[in-house]
């Protein structure tokens, strides 16, 4: 069955990737931004480092050390094209805390760009935070199907990739990214846009 899973999923990638590479030949320029695309379980990524603050190679979702981070403005850009733009939430494959390889798609809210292909975002959790002071609830949105109330991980840092797109999710809105953002810049000393 898992073969079976694994030929279906190339096959999936072969068609979206001739697709994709049919749209950008009919077109004059170049799409702002790649076009997500699915991405297996057997695309897990293992071995890099738990927290990171080198410069980010291949795909992967990866935690960094904010405490690193010095440049960082933290915007509210959203634009539902199908590319993460801070002030979106999106869903993205992101590596436990143990980086043993192991992890899950989740939601992260985006909150600025690294690169061109990378994004910062911080994750989100449905497990309650209450007087955490790492964490600021942010009340429940289209983001999760049971309604749930969420939390924001003020603490901890990913880099997308872009490719890690799974799915745009939602768009926070700005008085609720506005919360965000001032409790990201007082904690980390990043700019406000």
């Amino acid at each position: 069955m898992s073969n079976s899973n694994g030929i279906l999923a190339r096959l999936a990638e072969i068609l979206f990737t001739a697709l994709g590479s049919d749209r950008a030949s009919r077109t004059k320029t170049r799409p702002r931004r790649p076009v997500s695309r699915l991405r297996t379980s057997d695309e897990v990524r293992i071995g890099e480092s738990a927290v990171s603050s080198r410069p980010r190679q291949g795909t992967a979702t990866v935690r960094i050390d904010p405490d690193q981070i010095d440049d960082l403005r933290v915007e509210y850009a959203p634009d539902r094209d199908g590319a993460p733009d801070a002030g979106e939430i999106i869903w993205t494959w992101v590596p436990y805390e143990e980086n043993d390889g192991r992890g899950k798609d989740r939601p992260v809210l985006v909150i600025g760009r690294e690169s061109d292909d990378r994004v910062y975002a911080v994750r989100m959790t449905s497990k309650a935070h209450d007087g955490d002071h790492d964490y600021l609830s942010i009340g429940s949105g289209a983001w999760d199907s049971q309604g749930r109330e969420s939390w924001v991980d003020i603490e901890q840092l990913y880099s997308v990739h872009e490719t890690g797109l799974r799915r745009e999710a939602a768009v926070l809105d700005r008085s609720r990214y506005g919360r965000v953002a001032s409790a990201l810049t007082r904690r980390h000393g990043w700019s406000n846009a």
